[in-house]
């Protein structure tokens, strides 16, 4: 599963041709989260609020990039890496 960002230790990857929402996967400290492009949580659970609104903001700020990277997965073609937050 390609890791697409990577800021303040949280990971953020997309795995290829997954259905539903148009959605990305977070990992922090151990923790995984399912998150929608908005920033919203799906699925799982990160403990660290500071985590959770760090992936909120970046999932904001980069939400055309985000759906880019979906079209791409969809149709199995190399995703491209997204700036981390600063």
């Amino acid at each position: 599963m390609p890791v697409v960002s990577t800021f303040f230790g949280i990971l953020i990857r997309m795995y290829y041709q997954e259905h539903g929402v148009p959605h990305f996967h977070a990992e922090y400290q151990g923790e995984q989260a399912t998150f929608t492009f908005d920033g919203k949580i799906l699925a799982g659970k990160l403990r660290s609020r500071t985590a959770v609104r760090l992936i909120g903001e970046w999932a904001t700020v980069h939400q055309a990039d985000l759906a880019s990277n979906w079209e791409r997965a969809q149709m199995g073609e190399p995703l491209e890496r997204i700036e981390p937050l600063d």
